[in-house]
């Protein structure tokens, strides 16, 4: 049974990276990531699609969903490498880095484009 579940929008060639780098560290096969465009995806009624498509999702081992930056945090807690995010969650700067991810969120293909120079994934084009 994995404790984390994430439901990532695999056609954001960031958000793709960083679940290849994710899926990388994690030697205990404890984190399963699902790309919100992929047929695996409708195993998952419970998850909004469109919800899904505007804040990173995750169910944990007891199908609590978590959104957002806690979905990173944990998963890079899961990993060994938590507290490379634990700022982001200190009160004071949480309030601030949710406000900078939820910018980020809405604007991914755009941020995608100025730092890789592609927006968006096709099956081949990003890392998986």
């Amino acid at each position: 049974m994995y404790k984390l579940t994430i439901f990532y929008d695999g056609t954001c060639p960031l958000c793709a990276k960083e679940m290849s780098a994710l899926s990388q560290q994690d030697t205990n096969n404890v984190i399963k990531t699902i790309d919100i465009y992929s047929e695996e995806f409708s195993e998952y009624p419970c998850i909004d699609p469109k919800a899904a498509n505007t804040v990173l999702h995750a169910l944990n081992q007891n199908n609590e969903l978590i959104l957002g930056l806690d979905v990173t945090y944990l998963a890079w807690k899961l990993v060994g490498k938590g507290w490379l995010y634990a700022p982001l969650r200190w009160p004071g700067i949480r309030v601030l880095a949710d406000w900078c991810y939820l910018r980020f969120a809405k604007n991914r293909y755009r941020v995608s484009y100025w730092l890789t120079g592609t927006s968006r994934c096709t099956k081949n084009s990003c890392l998986k």
